[in-house]
């Protein structure tokens, strides 16, 4: 699904109006309509509600909601932190409608609450659930003033918040304009309307986002299409669409012969991870390259993995022959050591396909970046956000980041995968993809060499760079959603992964 920019949601509102032939007013009661059936649907009937509204569409978002939960018989209350002459047209038409037609719809203009001159707040106590519709996402500077102590008392007040498309005070583009300490909307909720917003993506903007829901509201689909966008959100259709059938004569050659360089004295753990899901990935054929030390081990946890078998008892210090390859990926557990250097660089000198760089392989290669000019085309990073660091450098905030992680990918010709809640995946021709699977109980150690075996395990079978990190991710992230309904977040570990692995090529097969 393309993530659009502000600019670009305008438009798209404005071609939907135009070429489906209704009104502005009409647009925004389809958005209210859905708001309004999920609030229903997650709100007692017992709660109090109270909604602040601003001047622009997203109050009047806020202020038709009001009507239609209103309609259902829910105790709520308006605040409007705009007089109607300053409200905008579409605004002005659904604060008349709630006016007119529900005289009983409590309605109040913040400047009521005055002492002295002073404005004074209304009570909120944590039994209330609040809707914010101030800002939307046209929003151009931080909130000042009035509007700014509306937002901290809102926040400070301990009410559960739904956030209406965007938490007010919250950029959707960038954050160059945020400094100090922002007011903006921390919700617990935020009702966001297709097609979602860059800012939903990055972990510093979660304290204000919360747990979003993508809002169908009949965007014209043929505006979406045509649109040039950079920034994508990975759906299961995606993936579905890059997996490939099984002929009924296929034989183990024909899906490929991943090589693992991994593991070393003490990490022959990432090793057996990597290789077991590598396996689990659909390689025909694995070879795990690994120390002398390790030969047991490895033959006994993955018999169905073969091994090249390093010279050195304890670490990677020399390169196979690698002409029997269709996928090559190192890093997992090989460590830092000089030795080890020395032989990723002679792996880089004589590789003509591309390799899949993880961990220690990424962070020598921090350590060494003029070897970044000799790599071959599409070669795949796949870094956590301290390995990114010392592979491109620090960042001031996210949406920096992404651009930093950008330009690697269009310098170097490569992949990268930054892992996190949303792993993004950047691109040679500098767009950006975010996964949208995954939970908190992935945040376990081996979980990445996980994703490497599976990464390795797609491209031998013939997948493209690109596709192997688009589906790697989703894969990655869907057994661990499967693990997470039998085993919780605390404890899941890398190896319930792979187990659910199988599970996950299944459910996107069904959706072919």
């Amino acid at each position: 699904m393309k993530i659009l920019p502000v600019h670009l949601i305008r438009e798209a509102d404005a071609y939907t109006v135009k070429h489906e032939f209704i009104a502005d007013i009409d647009l925004m009661e389809r958005a209210a309509g859905t708001c309004a059936e999920w609030l229903i649907e997650n709100i007692g009937f017992d709660r109090k509600i109270m909604i602040f509204c601003g001047s622009g569409n997203n109050g009047g978002d806020g202020l038709a909601i009001a009507r239609l939960l209103f309609l259902t018989g829910y105790d709520l209350q308006v605040f409007n932190l705009a007089s109607p002459e300053k409200m905008s047209p579409s605004c002005l038409i659904n604060f008349n409608r709630l006016k007119e037609n529900h005289q009983k719809c409590r309605i109040c203009d913040l400047s009521s609450f005055s002492s002295e001159g002073e404005i004074v707040l209304p009570e909120i106590n944590k039994q209330t659930v609040v809707i914010d519709a101030i800002f939307g996402s046209g929003l151009t500077r931080q909130p000042e003033g009035v509007i700014a102590r509306v937002i901290d008392h809102i926040n400070a007040s301990g009410a559960v918040i739904a956030a209406i498309d965007v938490p007010s005070g919250l950029f959707c583009d960038d954050t160059v304009r945020i400094s100090g300490n922002p007011s903006i909307i921390n919700a617990d909720f935020t009702l966001t309307f297709s097609p979602p917003k860059l800012a939903f993506f990055f972990p510093e903007n979660d304290r204000y986002i919360g747990d979003w829901r993508l809002l169908d509201i009949g965007i014209s689909p043929k505006f979406i299409d045509t649109a040039e966008v950079r920034n994508f959100m990975i759906e299961p259709g995606d993936v579905s669409r890059i997996l490939k059938r099984r002929n009924k004569f296929a034989h183990k050659g024909n899906f490929g012969h991943a090589l693992l360089i991994c593991g070393s004295t003490g990490k022959m753990g990432a090793a057996i991870l990597a290789a077991k899901a590598c396996i689990r990935s659909g390689a025909g054929l694995v070879t795990a390259h690994v120390p002398s030390s390790a030969i047991a081990i490895l033959q006994t946890a993955v018999p169905e993995a073969m091994l090249s078998i390093d010279s050195d008892n304890d670490l990677f210090t020399d390169v196979p022959d690698l002409t029997a390859y269709t996928a090559i990926a190192t890093g997992p557990g090989i460590g830092t050591k000089s030795h080890t250097a020395a032989a990723l660089k002679v792996l880089i000198q004589q590789t003509t396909i591309p390799i899949i760089f993880d961990a220690d392989a990424i962070n020598i290669i921090a350590e060494n970046k003029t070897w970044l000019a000799f790599l071959p085309k599409g070669c795949i990073f796949t870094p956590h956000p301290g390995e990114f660091e010392r592979l491109v450098g620090k960042s001031g905030n996210e949406f920096e980041r992404n651009e930093m992680q950008r330009n690697f990918s269009f310098k170097n010709h490569c992949y990268v995968v930054l892992k996190g809640a949303h792993t993004a995946i950047t691109t040679p021709d500098s767009r950006c993809f975010f996964n949208t699977t995954g939970n908190p109980g992935m945040a376990t150690a081996g979980s990445g060499d996980v994703l490497t075996g599976i990464i390795a395990g797609l491209m031998a079978q013939g997948y493209s760079s690109l596709e192997s990190s688009l589906a790697g991710v989703y894969i990655h992230g869907l057994a661990g959603d499967s693990a997470l309904l039998s085993l919780g977040y605390e404890a899941l570990i890398a190896s319930d992964i792979i187990a659910n692995l199988g599970k996950s090529f299944q459910q996107l097969y069904g959706k072919l």
